[in-house]
């Protein structure tokens, strides 16, 4: 059976296909896969709406993919803001000794 539940998701970014586009909606859904070797695969289609969202990256993974990715960016986000807030502060602080020396 075949749900057609699709969750949308608002997006600020870019994504490659043919070549490089701007995104700016991701439709999620977990059904049947159109080319995936799976029963059931999470897709999700990389649009750019506000274009007629005429071009699509898309993908297909299985659950347990699906998974693993979403721990994967949730680590990444957090690892990198840490280490992005840490060298912002490092910069202030050079700046500030700077300018009292």
């Amino acid at each position: 059976m075949c749900s057609y539940i699709v969750e949308k998701a608002a997006l600020t970014g870019s994504a490659k296909g043919r070549g490089w586009m701007k995104i700016d909606t991701a439709h999620v859904y977990y059904d049947h896969p159109f080319h995936a070797p799976l029963d059931h695969a999470l897709g999700i289609d990389f649009i750019n709406a506000a274009n007629g969202g005429r071009e699509r990256v898309a993908i297909e993974i299985s659950a347990d993919s699906a998974r693993e990715l979403v721990r994967a960016i949730l680590s990444a986000l957090e690892s990198g803001e840490q280490e992005h807030a840490a060298a912002a502060a490092a910069q202030t602080a050079c700046a500030a000794e700077a300018s009292v020396g």
